[in-house]
């Protein structure tokens, strides 16, 4: 296990090379000059001269590989430059907002787990009963329902209508309870749906038919057996949806006035602030592939066998 986990650390470095060389080209692309913005943020008229100057201080008259190597260098000290907007650290900033959007990320992710497979398990065992069928209409109504839509209908109910919960903010447990739950809302009905079908089958694989010959009884087989293997392609989809939730937290932290990165960084796009731009795409590729690294080595516990095959 060991040296598979090691395999799999290995394969990082490359991959946030690209996703660091990617980050910087895609900055350098888009539209509008970075020194210009600069200048307009700091109130200062932007000439040529005072354009030429800024490029000069900002180093953006030297080549690109220039560019990317120096800042490439920085980063590897966690030093993302300065703000245009406020002249502060980016990395100060990243991890002032940072940690609202983890927590409304990790909320959402309880919430997706302890709803979607309970209610998983038990449309698969009791197929084509009533729960089974309230359980589908309720995951197709989710995946379909866009979150920004799901997000003022939550906020119009329970807060305008029946006044139960704050509508925007951060503060006590009862702010986190709206947006954390228009988060976790369609993951909860995409999971539902998938451990359903992966249970279906698991029930009929021949392990099962052999496990309950021997006498095994039924809540061991379903809990030790056919749960552990259901819960692979679960948990192979689950690397993936921890990222997008950090992501799609933009939506929902703009709708709800949530303090955290997503905000931040809608900001820095409407003020082109380049580096807590190109700071965040960054840490949101490198969460992305941590994300997947943790489900590699998850994969590997639940199922020996391509552990095996990764340390072959």
């Amino acid at each position: 296990m060991i040296w598979f986990i090691v395999k799999r650390l290995s394969m990082l470095i490359p991959i946030l090379f690209g996703i660091s060389l990617l980050t910087f080209l895609l900055i350098r692309l888009a539209p509008g000059d970075p020194a210009e913005a600069y200048l307009r943020l700091s109130h200062i008229p932007p000439t040529n001269q005072a354009i030429q100057e800024m490029n000069v201080k900002l180093g953006l008259d030297k080549p690109l590989i220039v560019q990317y190597v120096d800042w490439l260098g920085k980063v590897v000290r966690l030093d993302f430059g300065n703000s245009y907007v406020s002249k502060q650290p980016v990395w100060d900033e990243l991890m002032l907002y940072f940690p609202a959007t983890l927590q409304l990320t990790i909320t959402a992710v309880i919430l997706t787990v302890c709803i979607s497979v309970p209610i998983g398990i038990f449309s698969a065992l009791y197929k084509d009963s009533m729960f089974d069928h309230l359980s589908r209409i309720l995951s197709f109504v989710g995946a379909s329902m866009p979150t920004f839509w799901l997000g003022f209908l939550f906020m119009y109910f329970f807060s305008i209508k029946l006044d139960l919960l704050p509508v925007v903010g951060r503060g006590s447990l009862a702010h986190l309870v709206l947006p954390s739950l228009t988060l976790a809302f369609a993951y909860i009905s995409t999971y539902t749906r998938l451990l359903r079908t992966s249970m279906l089958e698991n029930l009929h694989q021949p392990f099962v038919f052999y496990a309950r010959v021997r006498g095994l009884q039924e809540r061991v087989i379903i809990g030790r057996h056919v749960l552990k293997m259901a819960l692979l392609p679960v948990v192979t989809a689950f690397g993936m949806t921890i990222g997008n939730m950090l992501t799609g937290a933009f939506i929902v932290e703009s709708i709800f006035a949530w303090p955290g990165l997503g905000r931040f960084f809608v900001s820095a796009l409407s003020h082109r602030d380049y580096p807590v731009v190109q700071s965040c795409i960054l840490l949101m590729g490198g969460i992305f592939v941590v994300c997947n690294l943790l489900v590699d080595i998850g994969y590997g516990l639940l199922d020996p066998r391509i552990r095996w095959k990764g340390e072959r």
